[in-house]
């Protein structure tokens, strides 16, 4: 007797559940039908350490073209924050009054305390003068402020002083990375002092340690900072109100 194996679908056709169309229509693969399981080409290779670049000091005549485009008070307070202070453009930014202790030549930048140098002090009280005759009546607390942030109490966009800087290599973020390498050369490559003097990770330390120490061991890649003619210079008298911030 012949049995047969076709069933009566309570389903019509072509409304089968997902389920056993896809379990009726779909072949077998490989693996599945022999029992094998492939296993990763690449799971024994083993991916080589690279090398991170060396920082480089800035040429001299970069920070020059840096200097000469900052023109306006705040501007200058920007580019000497990042080149003396090598403070990041975000802690620049939320910088309030309170942090600026000009009698006690104090300056904290993102929670930490540091000596105020003579360069940086000078710029302050400029840009504070033109604050305060700009816009006497404001109530936002922070530092640097322009036409739009004094009526309010956020702080300056990004985009504010960064696109005074457009186009140029020595940029805010590059100042501060020059001014830290600087260091490292100064003091023998010693990642302790780097991480007291500017509050940075260990690692991060390191590697401006690292980076020095290839360029002491090179003396004829390693340009000078600039760093003294960049304080010298950014202390030019103040422009014309019609060139200050708005």
């Amino acid at each position: 007797m012949k049995l047969s194996t076709s069933t009566t679908s309570r389903f019509p056709p072509g409304r089968e559940p997902l389920q056993e169309s896809r379990g009726r229509s779909r072949p077998p693969t490989f693996p599945e039908r022999f029992s094998v399981i492939f296993r990763d080409p690449a799971s024994r290779l083993t991916v080589g350490l690279f090398d991170r670049p060396v920082w480089q000091p800035l040429p001299p005549d970069e920070i020059a073209r840096t200097i000469q485009a900052a023109t306006t008070p705040p501007a200058r307070v920007f580019v000497a924050l990042a080149a003396v202070h090598a403070a990041r453009h975000g802690a620049i930014r939320a910088l309030q009054l309170d942090d600026v202790d000009l009698a006690n030549r104090r300056l904290t930048i993102a929670g930490h305390t540091r000596p105020l140098d003579n360069l940086t002090h000078q710029l302050l009280l400029r840009w504070l003068d033109h604050r305060r005759r700009r816009w006497p009546d404001t109530a936002n607390q922070h530092l640097l402020i322009n036409m739009t942030t004094a009526l309010r109490l956020s702080p300056v966009s990004a985009s504010w002083i960064s696109l005074t800087l457009q186009g140029l290599t020595a940029t805010l973020e590059r100042l501060r990375i020059d001014r830290q390498l600087e260091e490292a050369l100064t003091h023998r490559a010693d990642p302790l002092h780097l991480a007291n003097v500017f509050n940075i990770t260990e690692t991060t330390a390191i590697r401006y340690a690292a980076s020095a120490r290839q360029l002491l061991e090179e003396p004829h890649q390693t340009h000078p900072s600039g760093s003294a003619p960049t304080q010298a210079s950014i202390c030019e008298d103040e422009p014309p109100e019609h060139l200050s911030s708005r």
